[in-house]
């Protein structure tokens, strides 16, 4: 499935797959996003699948917010992918 963005009520709906190969419309599509909103929310739910470009270009996103002071919001469980791969950066007890 193809990436698939769109904007409803100030909620950016993620859906499809988000890999490196479409890495570059996700980053268009929030590119500059905090020169014009103080808090940005993205849903994941409809993500299927994702790859470390995605993860990367979340994280940078992510980055972006801290530095600016801006409020970043992601919601949805997503693919077990992404969950996979936050699971594995968990510090161990």
């Amino acid at each position: 499935m193809n990436l698939e963005i769109t904007n409803q009520n100030n909620v950016f709906q993620v859906a499809g797959t988000l890999n490196k190969f479409n890495v570059h419309q996700f980053k268009n599509e929030f590119l500059n996003i905090f020169e014009k909103q103080n808090s940005l929310i993205i849903s994941i739910e409809n993500v299927t699948s994702i790859d470390r470009s995605g993860v990367n270009a979340l994280a940078q996103l992510h980055n972006e917010a801290l530095s600016k002071h801006k409020k970043l919001s992601i919601i949805g469980m997503g693919s077990d992918d992404l969950y996979e791969h936050f699971k594995s950066e968990e510090p161990a007890a």
